[in-house]
């Protein structure tokens, strides 16, 4: 059984494309993403702060040149945003669930 595992997540591996390390192309797209989905939030008024700290975090990281930090700052960013809109979106009328009748 041991040895049917280890098989298995061998293949397995072997299939997963190799890692490669971000470059700037990616860097810009994830960060293009990112910044679109805060300026919606901020329209929505309901921007996270941490939004913009993670923004800021990938722009620092690409200007010295991590690109693998700077694209995954832009994506925890981008999820930010996208959560930010989520909530706004649901508690929008949520509210009048639990107002005192």
């Amino acid at each position: 059984m041991k040895r049917s595992l280890a098989l298995a997540m061998l293949l397995v591996s072997s299939l997963a494309p190799p890692a490669r390390a971000a470059n700037e192309a990616d860097y810009k797209a994830a960060y293009a993403a990112a910044e679109a989905a805060s300026k919606e939030a901020a329209g929505m008024r309901n921007q996270w702060t941490v939004t913009v700290s993670a923004l800021a975090a990938a722009k620092k990281a690409a200007d010295g040149g991590d690109f693998d930090r700077a694209v995954a700052a832009a994506r925890e960013a981008e999820a930010l945003a996208k959560a930010s809109i989520f909530q706004a979106t649901s508690e929008k009328d949520a509210w009048k669930a639990m107002e005192i009748r």
